[in-house]
């Protein structure tokens, strides 16, 4: 889950120049292999961009709220996705499945459904997202 402090505009790769208004995303991807090591890896700063979520966490007026997880496997991704509902960011991390988005401006309300699927914080070291 993201926030987006103000409203503002961002280069996203081959998506183009964006804008997302000031609130609260809910970005859904998959970590087939080494969780950690891939939220580690969206936390940093220093790293070359490859996913469209680096793009958007580059931008210091976006920050990480919390960051939920399940062990599921890979096509729990796209299904979550379609079972979200909110303002879509049109192919945000869908580009390799036939999704609308896996990017989403959302009340923070809706958050609620993941947790009664279970899905947990995670926790980095003494960091707790």
């Amino acid at each position: 889950m993201l926030e987006v402090e103000e409203d503002i505009e961002v280069e996203v790769g081959s998506l183009g120049k964006l804008t997302f208004k000031k609130g609260i995303y809910l970005y859904v991807g998959s970590a087939q292999n080494n969780l950690e090591k891939r939220i580690k890896r969206h936390l940093s700063k220093d790293k070359k961009f490859h996913w469209h979520i680096d793009y958007l966490l580059a931008n210091r007026k976006v920050k990480i709220v919390e960051v939920l997880y399940r062990e599921l496997s890979k096509e729990w991704e796209c299904k979550i996705a379609k079972s979200i509902t909110g303002e879509i960011v049109p192919k945000f991390g869908a580009s390799d499945c036939n999704c609308l988005s896996h990017l989403f401006k959302i009340d923070k309300s809706q958050i609620q459904f993941l947790r009664e699927l279970r899905f947990k914080n995670l926790i980095i070291g003494e960091t707790r997202l």
